[in-house]
């Protein structure tokens, strides 16, 4: 076999067993994410970084799978990391809303998955958040562990009207925070619209002005242009004129220079 054939099955090699390995962290992931953990469990959020190098590795390896199949990956690993930053978040409030906005998986990861993993994991994550909103919404957050089985007996028993009514207040607090959404982005568009307006009307007093100033630019070059040819003017005539009162002048001194000549001339000295 040729070296680059070589080379490029060693490459091949690589790349298969690199989306192998992503895909089994990626299946481990997803175990993890759908199991009850300890707010100290730090496994799964270095798992999740993990993975992300893995990705950015792969989508770098000439052989990368298909765009269609590296969107998928990035939208898993996506998911497990917007969900870790959900839970970081100090109300359940929050974290429900937070989970509204995750977007899962599409396809299942493994061949022995019916639906995707990561669906599953948002169903359950979104279940659980109903889960403490309505507990804090019915004041049972507080309880201690002696009185879970009392709990889970009234949950037996089944009260359906506190349920009812805690399923109510649950959606008038996400309707409200969902009115509460729509009225700030309607605030802020509305915001966005009178600042364009603002914008488009001092952009066209600013261009008036402009051409305000361009139109009095070019009448003041024109008035010196207009003045300049006056004063030239003028010095040319003021020029004109001093010459002809010398000459003139020395006309005259001339003339009378010649009459006392003839003065002289034709009345002599009397004796």
């Amino acid at each position: 076999m040729a070296p680059g054939a070589e080379g490029s099955s060693g490459a091949a090699m690589a790349a298969t067993r690199l989306e192998l390995n992503l895909m089994r962290l990626l299946s481990r992931c997803e175990a993890l994410a759908a199991e009850r953990r300890d707010p100290e469990e730090w496994r799964l959020e270095k798992y999740v970084a993990a993975l992300e190098d893995m990705l950015r590795e792969l989508k770098k390896q000439s052989s990368k799978p298909a765009p269609e199949l590296l969107n998928e990956y990035s939208r898993k690993v996506d998911f497990l990391k917007g969900l870790l930053e959900a839970e970081k978040l100090p109300s359940s409030t929050e974290k429900a809303l937070a989970n509204q906005f995750l977007a899962p998986g599409r396809t299942p990861t493994t061949a022995k998955e019916r639906t995707p993993a990561t669906k599953t994991v948002h169903l359950q994550t979104k279940a659980r958040c109903t889960g403490q909103m309505r507990s804090e919404l019915l004041g049972t957050d507080a309880l201690a562990a002696d009185d879970s089985e009392e709990l889970n007996i009234r949950k037996r028993k089944g009260l359906t009207s506190d349920e009812k009514q805690s399923a109510v207040e649950l959606d008038a607090v996400l309707q409200h925070h969902q009115d509460m959404q729509e009225k700030l982005a309607e605030e802020m568009l509305s915001l966005a619209r009178s600042l364009k307006n603002n914008t488009l009307a001092a952009q066209n007093v600013i261009k008036q002005d402009n051409q305000t100033l361009s139109h009095s630019l070019r009448m003041a070059d024109q008035n010196f242009e207009k003045l300049k040819d006056e004063s030239d003017r003028l010095e040319q005539h003021a020029k004109k004129s001093v010459n002809w009162l010398l000459w003139i002048m020395l006309i005259v001194v001339c003339f009378i220079f010649i009459s006392m000549i003839l003065f002289i001339r034709i009345f002599p000295k009397l004796k």
